[in-house]
Formats: C-alpha cells, structure tokens, sequence
C-alpha cells in the first residue's frame, strides 16, 4: 500500500532536525524512529502512532483513532488515525508529540 508522501513530508517538517530520528519502510508506510523506536509514521492516508499500553485507553477515545492492525492481529499501544483525528495543527502536533514520548520513554535502541 502506497502512503501519503504529502503525510510524510508534514511529519518531516515538524521532527525532521532532530539528531535522533530515522525513517524506515514499516507496514506498507513509513515510519520515524526516535532514539531507535517507532513513534509515529503514515500508513496510507493515515498516521501510525505508537503510544505505549498504558496511554491506549485514553488515546484510543480520541477522535479518528482506533486500534492498528495490519496483520489480524490488533496491536495494543499502537494506533491508526484518519485524518479527521489530525486535522488542525494542534491536533497533529498532539499525535506527533505522543508517539515521540512513548518513543523516548523506551530508551535508546
């Protein structure tokens, strides 16, 4: 599955000078390591974030998201945003900045 470069680009934009992040193909999109972990990425027309367990339940509630699932199997901790979910500024900055927490509070790979 092709994703959006425009996506992709936006997300650049916003942790792209940071030392520590590293794209890398994951699941028919992309995605942006921190520190050597997966916190955000686009997959189609949508974000892939990855907010930990104990974040799930909350950010599951949130507009737009639901559960990633890719394989059949969910993946608790890992999200999948439509775009209505990020569709102002703040809202994608929020997105962006959950996975990146998660992704530091994983320690370096």
């Amino acid at each position: 599955m092709a994703y959006s470069e425009t996506l992709a680009d936006e997300i650049r934009a916003r942790i792209g000078g940071r030392g520590d992040v590293v794209e890398k193909q994951m699941f028919g999109g992309i995605a942006f390591m921190v520190t050597g972990n997966m916190a955000v990425g686009v997959s189609g027309d949508e974000l892939m974030v990855r907010v930990g367990k104990e974040a799930h339940d909350e950010a599951v509630s949130l507009p737009g998201a639901r559960i990633f699932d890719k394989s059949g199997r969910p993946m608790r901790g890992w999200l999948a945003v439509a775009p209505e979910g990020f569709a102002t500024d703040a809202d994608f900055d929020a997105w962006i900045q959950r996975g990146i927490t998660f992704a530091e509070s994983l320690g370096a790979k």
